[in-house]
């Protein structure tokens, strides 16, 4: 029996269903339209330009529809939203734990949740407003506290640690598509300038002045590798 947007988002999210909706009269699509193709077009726009191009017109233009003809599927941009970080997290391969390769494994599973945003920048805003009660972000979830309670990290601490593991992967890909994305290129300041500001600074700034290399040091995604383990040591010790 076919069911509504907010009824499929309600079983997603295990929410009592709201009641049918009877759906408008209208003429046939030129093409059919499905959940799947809403959110392929979605990431597609995300991937080529940046979360915040995203728009219910512009996901419908790339279908070739009219906007209206996403909602028999979709309940509004939020609930997109939703699906878009849903699918992220459903590509991300789960580990089968181990304890004795704990650390290794929660931060791969890190590095690949890393680079499915990085992919789509912008896209951890969705992240940072999405909560987890759908299926397959979930998943995730439920796979990354599986991994830390095999290392034998007490179960609350394994729980609020998936918690800050998740919040600085998000802010740490939003951070680099905001400077991937700024609409004013000059307005990103490189290494050698940040030094060059740093050596001009008054001596009330000793400790920024000495440690300039340090504070604008790391390549690649060193400093993400840092944090990372930074958290699990924490963890570890408690």
């Amino acid at each position: 029996m076919a069911s509504t947007p907010r009824q499929r988002r309600a079983a997603r999210h295990h929410q009592p269903l709201p009641e049918p909706e009877v759906p408008a009269g209208r003429g046939r699509r030129a093409r059919p339209i499905t959940v799947d193709a809403v959110v392929g077009a979605a990431l597609g726009i995300v991937a080529r330009e940046g979360y915040e191009a995203l728009t219910m017109r512009r996901v419908a233009t790339a279908l070739e529809t009219g906007p209206a003809s996403l909602y028999a599927h979709v309940v509004n941009k939020e609930d997109l939203d939703e699906l878009l970080i849903g699918r992220l997290c459903a590509e991300i391969d789960l580990p089968e734990p181990d304890p004795a390769a704990w650390r290794e494994q929660i931060t791969g599973v890190c590095a690949r949740m890393r680079d499915q945003y990085v992919r789509h920048p912008g896209i951890s805003r969705a992240a940072l407003a999405a909560v987890p009660t759908n299926q397959d972000t979930l998943r995730l979830a439920e796979g990354m506290l599986a991994i830390l309670l095999a290392g034998g990290i007490a179960p609350r601490t394994a729980a609020w640690g998936i918690d800050a593991l998740m919040l600085y992967v998000n802010a740490y890909t939003l951070e680099r598509s905001l400077l991937g994305h700024s609409g004013d290129a000059a307005w990103v300041v490189g290494r050698e300038e940040l030094l060059r500001r740093f050596a001009h600074l008054p001596d009330a700034f000793p400790h920024t002045k000495r440690l300039a290399g340090e504070l604008t040091s790391g390549d690649g995604h060193e400093r993400f590798d840092f944090t990372v383990e930074l958290i699990l040591d924490g963890l570890e010790r408690r």
